[in-house]
């Protein structure tokens, strides 16, 4: 069992020290001082910035962003236990219905709270 765990420790170690090498030789080739104040301006494709570069997003967006994860996920739990349900039996029937439930809470409770309203 033990050089099962050495091969998985290697490959650890060595994606490590991958990762560490890549990060060091960009810190050692990296430029120390920015050469002139137009090299930090932001670069709109030629054309001349004006205002700021920070835009902000209303946080509806986020909400229904999060919310469609939430469920579109849902979907990836759903889909596999759809195909061997009749395998599984009644225990995997309501441990799903109760996954469900739990999702129905939460998209009351965003409903509740007006969160998937727009306006």
């Amino acid at each position: 069992m033990l050089p099962d765990y050495i091969y998985i420790m290697f490959f650890l170690a060595l994606g490590i020290g991958f990762v560490g090498s890549a990060f060091a030789v960009s810190w050692v080739l990296r430029p120390k001082v920015p050469e002139n104040a137009v090299k930090n301006a932001p670069y709109e494709c030629g054309e001349v910035v004006k205002g700021t570069s920070r835009v902000q997003f209303n946080v509806r967006y986020y909400l229904f962003a999060l919310i469609f994860v939430v469920f579109d996920v849902e979907i990836l739990f759903i889909t596999p236990w759809a195909v061997v349900f009749r395998q599984m039996g009644m225990i995997a029937y309501i441990e799903m219905l109760i996954f469900i439930l739990i999702l129905a809470l939460g998209l009351g409770y965003a409903w509740k709270k007006g969160a998937l309203e727009w306006q």
